[in-house]
């Protein structure tokens, strides 16, 4: 019986989902990924629960995230965002 393939399942949820999640805001587009590597998630675990913007930062990347600060965005707007983003990749962040 052959074994579980961890690269053809990745590839396979690569296919359905595309490597990167998109976002507009105020005509900028943003892409987050819609795999979470081990090391990032490691991160992720080490930010305070508030921390809006180590988690931002740490899925956007140091670039996107800089032009990210240039818009007016609310807390709604961030959540909103993180709520599709799981959604759609079902990657649960920000949640209780």
């Amino acid at each position: 019986m052959p074994g579980f393939d961890v690269n053809a399942a990745r590839a396979q949820r690569l296919e359905a989902l595309g490597k990167n999640w998109t976002f507009r805001l105020d005509g900028d587009t943003f892409e987050l990924p819609t795999e979470i590597g081990h090391r990032t998630a490691r991160a992720l675990r080490e930010l305070d629960d508030n921390d809006v913007d180590g988690l931002l930062g740490l899925l956007l990347g140091e670039k996107q995230f800089e032009r990210f600060l240039d818009h007016d965005v609310t807390m709604q707007d961030i959540a909103a965002i993180l709520e599709a983003y799981g959604k759609e990749t079902g990657l649960g962040l920000g949640e209780d």
